[in-house]
């Protein structure tokens, strides 16, 4: 195999001139943080919501949030992606959509696949909430309403406590997930880490280096998310469930 291996090309100054290709893919790394962390949050915040009005015995909020569910969950990321960033600010009324289109393009590209991941990544957590919710003993919601509770109360106080920690191993799933899928947001011009991988090989030529530094990065956070939410699940475990002793 005639390939040369030099593993001191992240050392080199970058094509730019201010930084080392090593600063190229940190930076890659802190923008797939950044944006998978922020993702997450919406995610987990609407996934949450959503999954709790699917399980309401109000029939109308309870269609709402299955078709948020289907809508999201059915239509592939990438074509979500792209009508987030190609065609919402052409829909926009002109003054807000001009605005976004003339700001930082970088602040475009974030905006937009925080955006998507999230509202993807949330039809998924609701369900998977849902299902938590719904395996759940039917007698759990009846005691808290004979002790007085209103239906919001039972939920809050005694329902989405216990459904919330047997939910954790998939919302583990689902995290590490939301990691993986940023890769999908390079196809806008979001540099985070796969995208700094490929600029890294447009530049070095060095494509080996540079995609086995992408996936140990991959990885370290991959671990990382394993390792403090399987400690958190242990801690929060009930005795009896799933994780508990």
């Amino acid at each position: 195999m005639g390939y040369q291996w030099n593993w001191g090309v992240f050392l080199q100054p970058s094509a730019s001139g201010d930084d080392t290709y090593l600063g190229w893919m940190f930076a890659g790394f802190k923008m797939t943080i950044a944006l998978s962390l922020t993702a997450w949050v919406i995610a987990l915040l609407l996934g949450a919501l959503v999954g709790v009005l699917r399980t309401v015995p109000n029939k109308t909020l309870a269609g709402i949030a299955s078709a948020y569910v289907e809508l999201f969950r059915n239509v592939p990321l990438l074509v979500q992606l792209f009508i987030w960033y190609f065609v919402l600010p052409e829909l926009l009324p002109a003054s807000i959509g001009n605005a976004y289109k003339q700001s930082n393009p970088v602040l475009q590209q974030f905006l937009a696949s925080m955006v998507c991941l999230g509202l993807f990544t949330s039809a998924r957590v609701a369900e998977q909430v849902r299902a938590g919710i719904n395996s759940l003993p039917r007698g759990q919601k009846n005691a808290g309403l004979a002790l007085g509770f209103t239906l919001p109360q039972t939920y809050r106080f005694v329902m989405l406590p216990m459904a919330f920690r047997l939910v954790v191993p998939p919302l583990t799933s689902e995290f590490l997930n939301i990691f993986k899928n940023s890769a999908v947001c390079s196809t806008i011009g979001l540099l985070e880490l796969a995208a700094q991988g490929r600029q890294l090989v447009d530049y070095t030529a060095q494509p080996y280096e540079s995609f086995i530094a992408v996936t140990l990065s991959y990885i370290i956070i991959n671990v990382t998310v394993m390792t403090l939410m399987h400690r958190f699940e242990k801690r929060i475990a009930v005795p009896g469930y799933i994780g508990g002793k």
